[in-house]
């Protein structure tokens, strides 16, 4: 979740710097981790310029992912309150 917030962030950053000179977008770097699950690194683009159409579709892929964890964190509680009522 914190990762697709970053993402989030970043694109959300680039389009509102669309028209700033000089500006250099963020580009965030996701990398699979076998003990947090992902990591995510902010960089600035080497180049100026813009990528509108980049940054939209990153926008809708981190909203796509942050609401996935967001089922699978739901689903875990749920699952989590049926064993421990079965417990009793």
């Amino acid at each position: 979740m914190n990762a697709a917030q970053q993402q989030l962030n970043a694109s959300a950053g680039n389009i509102a710097n669309l028209g700033t000179p000089g500006y250099r977008r963020q580009q965030v770097t996701q990398t699979a981790d076998a003990q947090v699950g992902v990591t995510a690194r902010t960089e600035r683009a080497a180049v100026e310029g813009e990528a509108l159409a980049q940054d939209l579709v990153a926008q809708l892929q981190a909203k796509n992912a942050y609401l996935a964890n967001l089922a699978v964190f739901k689903s875990a509680d749920k699952m989590a309150g049926v064993l421990l009522n079965r417990a009793a």
